[in-house]
């Protein structure tokens, strides 16, 4: 049977367990937003709580979902509450499309074919151009 092409859905923030481990309590929000991003969910009715949503979509697997809350109280982080987050090089492996490539080739050239064909020359380097001078009008003329 015959079935449409899914895409991957990639959607969020992508919030590693190593920057989950760089949060500190008393961090202000510019120290937090450097190391998270900027939150998907900025709401106005919680203005101390950053969510922070991940989800991936593949055809063929479950689909997966993240959320990282962040807390603040006066303007510092206060409190962290997350999903079991990943490691960057873990993430990076669940990208893979499970698609096996064949045997890389070697780039190799053999010596004749260096000998028949020599390197390019060297292009010349530009001369340095001086601008011609201009001379504007004045912008008013004076009627005195």
């Amino acid at each position: 049977m015959v079935s449409p092409y899914k895409i991957d859905i990639v959607q969020g923030n992508f919030v590693s367990s190593e920057q989950a481990a760089a949060l500190k309590e008393g961090m202000s929000r510019n120290q937090v937003r450097n190391i998270l991003g900027t939150p998907l969910l900025n709401s106005i009715f919680h203005a101390d709580r950053w969510d922070y949503v991940f989800t991936f979509k593949r055809q063929g697997m479950a689909p997966q979902a993240r959320r990282v809350t962040v807390f603040f109280k006066d303007d510092v982080l206060s409190k962290v509450q997350a999903d079991k987050l990943p490691t960057e090089a873990e993430f990076v492996a669940s990208l893979d499309s499970g698609r096996t490539s064949g045997p890389v080739p070697v780039l190799e050239v053999a010596p004749e074919s260096l000998k028949s064909n020599p390197p390019a020359a060297p292009a010349p380097t530009p001369k340095a151009v001086t601008p011609a001078r201009t001379s504007f009008p004045p912008l008013e003329t004076s009627t005195q």
